[in-house]
């Protein structure tokens, strides 16, 4: 079967927005409202677990219970919270705070030169995502990803497959003629239980996590002058990922 497209992740996958963007831009938000919330890298660690920013933090309320503010009702605060963090989210990205992962860049370019249709599956928020883009990448090579596929346009988020069917249904193709390319093992549930091949590039928040359903696992995806650390798979000799290593990859039985 031939690759017909690729479907990227966000954050974490095309660059490190969890620890580095996501949760100092919540930090911020919460100090800006006047509360005495702090997450840290470990904690962050473990909210990520839950798909999605606003549910991450109901999430944190319910579990953790915290002091809140008795000014509106609990969905009304977690909006207007999440609303700014997201201000916040994209003040940190046009400082370029937050560099694209080793590789991404070469292989989005690639894919365009090479045919490969460009589609985005992330639970974050459809702003977040196309400021990331248009940010990290500028907005001509933004506009390459034809599908973007975040945050509420579905019901259940990851590890639930939902958010790749719709790119599947958007792109009109089958999983067969798609990769997935994530980071964490909620990811991998996700596009595996769309029926996607899907290679994994782990961070720091999931290099422990288990991958044993993903075709592939690196530490990135890696340039000619600075190879990817093979985790897991059969890289055919390559020692940087690419549209030719992921169409053997598509090809495995």
């Amino acid at each position: 079967m031939t690759l017909k497209a690729l479907i990227f992740d966000v954050d974490g996958t095309i660059a490190e927005t969890e620890r580095d963007g996501h949760r100092v831009a919540f930090n911020l938000a919460f100090e800006s409202e006047g509360l005495p919330w702090q997450w840290d890298i470990e904690t962050y660690g473990k909210l990520l677990e839950i798909g999605g920013g606003k549910e991450r933090l109901k999430h944190f309320i319910s579990h953790y219970k915290p002091d809140l503010p008795q000014k509106q009702p609990l969905d009304s605060f977690i909006r207007h919270l999440h609303q700014a963090k997201s201000r916040y989210y994209a003040k940190l990205l046009a400082s370029d705070a937050i560099p694209l992962r080793v590789g991404v860049k070469r292989l989005i370019t690639s894919a365009r030169q090479e045919g490969v249709r460009l589609a985005i599956a992330s639970t974050a928020s459809e702003e977040n995502v196309r400021v990331l883009l248009d940010t990290s990448l500028g907005q001509e090579m933004a506009s390459w990803f034809e599908v973007i596929c975040a945050g509420d346009m579905v019901e259940k988020k990851k590890p639930c497959p939902d958010i790749y069917l719709l790119a599947l249904e958007k792109l009109n193709l089958s999983a067969s003629e798609c990769l997935a390319i994530e980071d964490t093992n909620q990811g991998l549930r996700a596009s595996f239980g769309a029926g996607l091949k899907t290679v994994i590039t782990i961070n720091d928040y999931s290099k422990n996590q288990e991958f044993y359903r993903a075709n592939l696992v690196l530490n990135h995806l890696g340039e000619s002058n600075l190879p990817f650390k093979v985790i897991k798979g059969n890289t055919y000799n390559k020692s940087y990922f690419d549209i030719e290593l992921a169409e053997k990859i598509l090809a495995e039985i």
